[in-house]
């Protein structure tokens, strides 16, 4: 892996992650971020190291993006609209930071010739696939989310920067990623409605819900696993693990860790919101025949992630 690194959404759950796994090996790491919805607290190991510097700016200030990518080497482009179930409360937002941000961000690699990419796209790009587990080359169907559909858009720029200007890329299809600095999701929101009031808690949907996750240190390995052996012009890989859960499994970890035991009220349906998948599962072979394999099953990860959030009030307290 390249020694100068650029890592956008760098106060966010996974970039923070990744700017200190980044350190850890030596790297010299320019971390970008807006603090629109990044913690500035997830930095603080990496602010006080010599070889990592924060500029704080948004994606869509092209002028001053391409000043601060100079000198950079590789790009781990992160930063996005992260509150997808609200994508049609205002549709301009996933365009903006997600499809523009992105162009933006191929726009100063061009201005200083830094040829590689690592991004973070979506396993929602398959909408509601008709081949599970799902394959990075199954059939795309309709996109359901302005989320997903921006993430796609997102991908089909970076391939065509690979073609046109002889970029090489790794684009990530992750399912939802849990674990220490978690600030979105289902596992948030269930465990500040239990903190709230422990008797009852609403969910949305039916609870029947089929959902995959990873935990962020196997994603984080998945990632450097990848950037250094996967050696395609276009590298689109899968994330996750081998096997999902109910929304009313992760219910009961929940429960459990926390020693409650909610009344359940299900809203209906099943899906939880406009665009949201009943049913994700991706295939991940092609990332194992690279030698990577998750350590921690889907019910590890969910505990992980409540004992982070029980032990870090101030991280409920900053979304408020």
């Amino acid at each position: 892996m390249t020694n100068k690194c650029i890592v956008t959404g760098c106060a966010g759950f996974i970039g923070s992650s990744l700017v200190d796994r980044l350190l850890a090996d030596g790297h010299q790491v320019t971390g970008i971020d807006n603090f629109s919805t990044g913690q500035r607290r997830f930095l603080e190991g990496a602010l006080v190291r010599p070889n990592f510097r924060l500029v704080e700016i948004d994606l869509l200030d092209l002028d001053s993006l391409k000043l601060a990518f100079a000198g950079g080497e590789m790009v781990f482009h992160l930063a996005a609209n992260a509150d997808v179930r609200f994508g049609t409360e205002h549709p301009r937002r996933d365009l903006e930071q997600n499809t523009i941000a992105t162009y933006n961000v191929l726009e100063a690699m061009r201005a200083n010739d830094i040829k590689r990419i690592a991004f973070s796209s979506t396993g929602s790009v398959y909408g509601e696939a008709a081949v599970i587990p799902t394959p990075e080359d199954a059939p795309f169907p309709v996109q359901t989310s302005l989320y997903g559909a921006s993430k796609l858009a997102c991908e089909g720029l970076i391939a065509a920067y690979c073609e046109g200007f002889g970029f090489q890329s790794w684009i990530f299809r992750f399912v939802s990623i849990l674990g220490e600095r978690y600030t979105h999701g289902h596992v948030f929101d269930f465990y500040k409605q239990l903190e709230d009031d422990p008797t009852q808690l609403r969910v949305l949907g039916n609870g029947e819900q089929r959902k995959s996750y990873l935990y962020i240190q196997d994603c984080l390995d998945a990632i450097q696993v990848a950037v250094e052996k996967a050696t395609d012009k276009v590298n689109i890989l899968n994330l996750g693990v081998d096997g999902y859960c109910q929304v009313n499994d992760s219910i009961g970890w929940i429960s459990q860790t926390l020693d409650v035991q909610p009344k359940l009220e299900y809203t209906g349906g099943d899906r939880g919101w406009i665009g949201d998948n009943p049913f994700i599962f991706l295939d991940t072979k092609k990332i194992r025949s690279l030698g990577w394999a998750p350590k921690y099953s889907i019910n590890e990860g969910v505990v992980k992630t409540v004992e982070f959030l029980r032990n870090n009030k101030w991280v409920m307290e900053a979304r408020e």
